[in-house]
């Protein structure tokens, strides 16, 4: 599970956020127009102050009541042409900042479906959809807003500056007086308010996490009366969340009081020693209202300095969490020795190709089907100086052969049979489908001849037909094959469903019972007829009755496929040629399961229980 990142003060919010050009990119020319249309708005409200000097210093002096209209007119123009100028700004940036967020999206969508399952097995899936919602809005608000209007405003505050200062040079130093105070202040903001900031969205990510589990586990939550203690959970990340958020408020509160005070007190000061300067005949009347005028209008540039700062950390940490999936290495498609030949792949990768080169005539020799070779596997986040979760497992299932592989709880089994697929990669060791090294073939096609279906089925929101047709890549696979890998995994309540196959089965599938969950995952993995299957103990949740009738139909699958079944009961054992019994992490036993029976006592100690065995890993 990754840890929040508070830490905060090497990092550079400018560096994070120009980690989104890539996306940008090709919305480049009309984020740019728009930008160069806001600062001809801004601009275009600078003129104001001008006409009104010219009006009191002219007509309005002089009682032209022609030339006051005259100006009317003009300032009615320039107030149309402000505001249809904006207008035309978030014209500019309202589609393609939907289409980067829509690419941002997309983008880390097909990243985590690359990631492997140990990534996963880390990260807490709340967290994830964080960043794919509210992390990705706070990004699309940024380059809406902010990284336009930081540009826009500072272009206006340093033009608004030029004019005063030409205007009276006495009275635009002491606008310009706060300056320095507020740009100390805006520093030492922006630090503070991304540690805060960061700390908000990974709360929020957390909150998240824990109301998707509520909703999953609601039925746990109300078989066993646990609703208040979730609710407690949900009260105190909702109340630590709140602090979080009050904290921004408060810290966003000093700034603005500094950035609104400072400059009032600096206008105050100008209209008073203008006021005295217009009596002692120094300066027009006209001067003086353009001037303030013009100080006036760069209020809301300078006052919202604080709020574009705070929104501009917000998405440079939302920035940074999202690029924090991203920098992830996904499972790549090229093979072991693709990388190897391009110097990517891993320090040891010369001497396994030794390894792999020595025994190749061996395996040639000792036939095809599924073998483990000194296979040792350790969790990447388990302690080092722990014993492996498997520890040099030997094994060879012959083309045509299911072997049931059998042991006691947390003994490997699951882990062994996820190896297999490539869910996790082998510490050391080596796996071979007919002789090939299974990472000598890129995933897509490894996984293309190894069908998988697991204890726990999952199921998608969609129909039965499609959670089914989902275990085969041919694109002509239609009725005929569905109904075959229904009628093996004796599926048939299938067509009593309101819309049969088409029926949709809703979230995780919890409109069906186990059973029926787990059966449609059978027929997930017997629909593509693969050349390996691989089961963890599929038939755990059926009665007697479905469990007999599924192994029967199971029978004539397992006589043309190469498989390897996890299993707890005997009735599951008898599925298999040959049993393999796994213990401390090795292979101890292998025989039929009359052999093991009456030679090995663990074997008949674990096959004399009814009750079902669980893998912990």
């Amino acid at each position: 599970m990754p840890t929040t990142r508070e830490n905060t003060e090497d990092r550079s919010a400018v560096r994070t956020l120009l980690r989104l050009w890539p996306y940008v990119r090709p919305a480049r020319a009309r984020l740019s127009a728009a930008a160069f249309v806001a600062v001809l708005a801004s601009c275009t409200g600078l003129v104001i102050p001008l006409v009104l000097k010219w009006m009191v210093d002219g007509p309005v002096a002089d009682r032209d009541r022609a030339g006051v209209w005259l100006g009317a007119l003009c300032l009615l123009l320039l107030g149309f042409a402000e505001a249809l100028l904006f207008g035309a700004r978030r014209w500019l940036v309202a589609r393609p900042l939907s289409h980067v967020e829509a690419e941002m999206r997309a983008a880390l969508y097909r990243r985590l479906q690359r990631l492997p399952v140990a990534f996963h097995d880390r990260w807490p899936s709340g967290q994830l959809l964080s960043r794919a919602t509210a992390d990705l809005g706070l990004v699309r608000m940024f380059l809406a807003f902010p990284l336009t209007f930081l540009l826009v405003n500072s272009v206006t505050i340093v033009i608004g500056v030029i004019i005063m200062l030409l205007q009276d040079w006495t009275l635009g130093l002491v606008i310009l007086g706060p300056a320095i105070p507020v740009m100390v202040m805006c520093v030492v903001f922006e630090h503070r308010y991304a540690v805060v900031a960061r700390r908000a969205q990974d709360q929020v990510g957390d909150l998240t996490t824990v109301v998707e589990e509520s909703v999953l586990g609601i039925r746990i939550i109300k078989g066993f009366g646990r609703h208040r203690s979730q609710a407690q959970a949900f009260r105190e990340i909702s109340k630590s969340l709140r602090g979080t958020e009050l904290a921004k408020a408060r810290l966003l509160a000093t700034i603005w009081a500094v950035i609104v005070t400072l400059p009032e007190l600096a206008i105050g000061a100008a209209l008073v020693l203008g006021a005295v300067q217009v009596a002692d005949g120094e300066l027009s009347a006209g001067t003086l209202v353009a001037f303030l005028s013009t100080a006036l209008a760069l209020r809301w540039p300078v006052d919202s300095i604080g709020f574009l700062l705070a929104m501009s950390q917000e998405a440079a940490t939302a920035t940074e969490r999202y690029f924090e999936v991203m920098d992830e290495e996904p499972e790549s498609e090229k093979t072991e020795s693709e990388k190897a030949e391009n110097g990517a792949a891993e320090n040891g990768q010369r001497d396994r190709d030794r390894d792999r080169d020595s025994v190749v005539g061996a395996v040639a020799t000792a036939g095809a089907g599924l073998r483990f070779d000194g296979v040792v596997f350790r969790y990447p986040d388990a302690d080092p100086t722990s014993p492996p979760t498997l520890d040099r497992v030997d094994l060879h299932i012959r083309p045509g052969e299911s072997m049931a592989l059998v042991g006691a709880t947390g003994s490997g089994k699951t882990t062994l049979t996820a190896l297999v697929p490539r869910l996790h990669e082998a510490t050391s060791g080596r796996i071979t489908l007919d002789g090939t090294d299974v990472t000598a073939m890129s995933r897509s096609e490894l996984r293309s001849k190894v069908a998988v279906a697991f204890e726990e089925p999952t199921l998608f929101s969609a129909s039965v037909g499609e959670n089914v047709l989902m275990g085969t890549d041919a694109e002509d696979a239609g009725r005929d094959e569905l109904e075959r890998a229904l009628a093996v995994a004796q599926a048939d309540f299938v067509h009593a469903l309101p819309q049969g196959a088409d029926t949709q089965v809703g979230e995780q599938g919890l409109s069906l019972s186990g059973g029926q969950r787990q059966r449609l995952a059978l027929a997930r993995a017997v629909v593509g007829r693969p050349r390996f299957l691989v089961l963890d103990d599929p038939l755990s949740a059926l009665d007697v009755h479905t469990e007999a009738a599924v192994e029967a139909a199971l029978r004539q699958v397992l006589a043309d496929t190469t498989a390897l079944i996890v299993a707890h009961r005997p009735s599951t054992v008898l599925l298999a040629d040959r049993v393999a019994l796994l213990s401390g992490g090795r292979i101890t036993a292998v025989g039929t399961h009359q052999e093991l029976l009456r030679g090995n006592p663990e074997y008949a100690h674990l096959m004399s229980g009814t009750g079902r065995q669980e893998d912990d890993r």
